[in-house]
Order: C-alpha cells, then structure tokens, then sequence
C-alpha cells in the first residue's frame, strides 16, 4: 500500500465525495452562523442546528440572484453539494441556492397570487400613470418610527422641499396588510399629488403584507399615482408589480418623485444664459438694421435718392418722346395715302365736274325704272339741291328712244 501526500489524500476524499451522488445534489435546513459578506460578492457562514454545523460557501454568482439577504441566525434551506477545501482539509457544503426557511409555502402563494393578478390586469403598464414632475404634496404610508420615513423627509428636504403627508400603519405582522391598504385610502381623501408606499429591507416574511391582495387592491383602486419602494434592491413584492412606479429602496423612491434643486438651478441658469445671448443677438441685428436705415434717410441721402429718381424719370420721358414722334409721322404719311385713295373715289369730286346725283324717296337712281312719270326728284350737286317733278321718260334700247309720256 503507498503513502499519500496531504494533498493526494484531500483530493482522494474529495473525489469520493463529489462523485456520490447522494451528496452532490443536497437540501439542508439550518441557522446561518459567523456569516462574512467578502468583498468579492462571496458568503462564508456556518450552518448550524441543535447537535452539529458544517461549513458553507456561496459564490457570487448565486448570491447575485438570491431573493433575499442573508443574516445571522437566519433560518434558512440550502441547495448545494458536498465538497472538500483541500487546501485545508477541510469539508463544506457550495451553495448553489438559499431559501428562507419554510419559505416554499410563501413562494408558492406568492406566485399564486401574482398569476391572479396579472390575469385581472392589474399589472398592465397601459394603465400606470405618470409621476408629477413638480409635486407640492407627497403622502407616504409607512411606519412613523422606521428609518425609511427618517430617510425620505431628509432626501426631499435636500433635493426640494415640500410638504410631507404622513399615514401611519403598521408594515409588519399579520395585521400590516390592512393597515396599509387603510393608509393608502386616507392619503386619496387628502390633497397630495403622488404616495409613496415603503419600508426598509427585511427577510420575505418581514415584507410579506406588501405581498398581500388587499394591498395590491389598495394600490390599483388608488385615483393618486403611486411608488412602492418596498426593502432593497433585490427584493420584489406584489405591491412593486401593481404600482405606477417601483423604486429599489424609499430613498430611491424620494429621489424619484422630486427634482433637484440644484439641477432645476443649473438648467434655468443655462436657459437664461442662451434667452439671454439670443436676445442680446436679436438687439444687435436690430440695431444695425436700423442704422442702415437711419442713414438712408438722412436729408443730404434722401435729396440723393430723389434726384435718382427724377433722372430715371427724365430718360424716360425723353424715350417716350422719341418713339411717338417715330410712330406719329409713319401714321401721317398712311393716313395721307388713304386720303388720297378717298378723294379718288369721292363723289363729291365727282360734282365739281358738272354732275349731280339723282334720288328719289331717299334712294339714288339708276335707272328710268326707278322713277314713275309724276314722281318728284332730289338733284343733288355740288353747291345745293334741285327739288323737280318728272315731266317725262325715255328709255334707250337698242339704239332707239322710246319716250312715255304723261
């Protein structure tokens, strides 16, 4: 039989150990004991009962997912398997998951009651409102001596004070439920613009009211915005589900519900400066404008533009002169030339000749038939009229006279 070094016999019975599978998937129940948080995220503890206690590891990667905080003397379930620290020879159980003890029953009827909820909408993000950006009065329901009521009056009096609303109830124990569903009732009847339903960290039993139907019922009857911030971080209620806002912590939630005031007073200075250089700006554009202006008008700039414009005027007048002249006398000579077509075709020149036109009852004569024997004509000629009866009619036809007589 060989020997074993300290080191080959450790990893010898951490091997068996490991390997059993008896022991590599465990549920312990126990009382966390001597509990270090390192600051690498990784819990060293003991976990004890009445006769014995082992060692027990949990690395951050399951701490980051826990549901709780772990403390002393917590009673608690934990999933893990058996190891071996061979590095000291000594065994512990890794935890791979942590449960408050009797926890199960509580998971349960947590779940149970979220799915019932959820399924009657009152988790529905269509119908949360929105926080008011200014409020000048803010309720909370919480406890009056815990450290959350102490921790938000001393946030909102630092970022921006107002008015605080204070309901009392109780936010432990099996009447907390009622009480904070009473409180959150009284602060709909009072003048304030949002509530602030909290309290600070504790195990799930500690923060399990807030879990409870009433409250969640409280919450969504609520005709006021509400923001649960119900223990740490990591912790998640009924109420955080059901309410318009969840904040991780009631400090949080007092950070969440006002503005700073010293941010408030940076942006408005900012928006002065940029009112200020656009106005500033604006009188500079302004001002040069009307400098232009004020030197347009000036007497001596104004009797400039003025005798501009009569020049402009003269140039134009004499244009217009020299194309009607242009135009008047191309028309003299046309209408020279229709007059004399006219003249030529005048009979009254006709008349000067020794002519004259015959008419009777206003039209001219042709023709011997125009006229009856009797009948009276109009001798027109060139100084005057000649009224005269027609005594007699020859007509010519071939040659021939033929007269009618009277």
């Amino acid at each position: 039989m060989g020997i074993f070094s300290v080191s080959m016999l450790n990893e010898t019975i951490r091997s068996l150990l490991v390997n059993d599978p008896k022991l590599c998937e465990v549920w312990v129940r126990g009382e966390i004991s001597n509990l270090k948080k390192h600051s690498s995220g990784h819990y060293y503890f003991t976990l004890k009962d009445r006769g014995s206690q082992i060692s027990c590891v949990s690395f951050r990667q399951t701490n980051r997912n826990l549901k709780f905080d772990p403390e002393d003397s917590m009673a608690v379930i934990l999933y893990g398997s058996v190891d071996v620290y061979t590095v000291r020879g000594q065994y512990q159980l890794k935890v791979m998951d942590m449960r408050p003890d009797g926890i199960g029953e509580m998971f349960k009827a947590f779940e149970q009651l979220k799915k019932k909820l959820d399924a009657e909408g009152l988790f529905e993000q269509i119908r949360k409102r929105s926080i008011p950006r200014f409020p000048a009065r803010i309720g909370v329901a919480t406890s009056p001596t815990g450290a959350a009521i102490h921790d938000i009056i001393n946030i909102l009096s630092r970022r921006y004070p107002v008015h605080v609303l204070l309901a009392p109830c109780l936010v432990q124990g099996d009447a907390a439920a009622q009480s904070i569903a009473d409180s959150i009732e009284l602060l709909n009847k009072a003048d304030v613009d949002v509530i602030i339903v909290c309290r600070g960290g504790g195990s799930l039993e500690d923060l399990w009211p807030f879990n409870e139907e009433v409250v969640a019922r409280a919450i969504f009857n609520s005709r006021i915005p509400i923001v649960s911030a119900v223990g740490h971080e990591t912790d998640y209620t009924i109420a955080d589900f059901t309410a318009d806002l969840r904040a991780p912590t009631p400090s949080s939630a007092a950070e969440l519900v006002v503005p700073d005031r010293i941010e408030l007073k940076r942006f408005i200075y900012s928006m002065f400066q940029r009112l200020e250089y656009a106005t500033n700006r604006k009188i500079v554009d302004l001002t040069t404008r009307i400098d232009h202006l004020s030197d347009s008008l000036k007497p001596e700039r104004l009797q400039e533009i003025i005798d501009q414009r009569y020049q402009r005027i003269d140039e134009l007048v004499i244009a217009m002169e020299k194309d009607i002249k242009y135009d008047l006398g191309s028309r003299k000579m046309l209408l020279q030339a229709l007059a004399g077509r006219m003249n030529a075709v005048n009979p009254l020149n006709t008349l000067e000749r020794g002519y004259c036109i015959a008419m009777s009852d206003n039209l001219v004569v042709k023709s011997v038939n125009d006229v009856k024997v009797g009948s009276r004509l109009d001798l027109r000629v060139t100084d005057g009229n000649i009224i005269c009866d027609v005594m007699q009619k020859v007509e010519i036809e071939n040659g021939k006279q033929e007269e009618e007589d009277k």
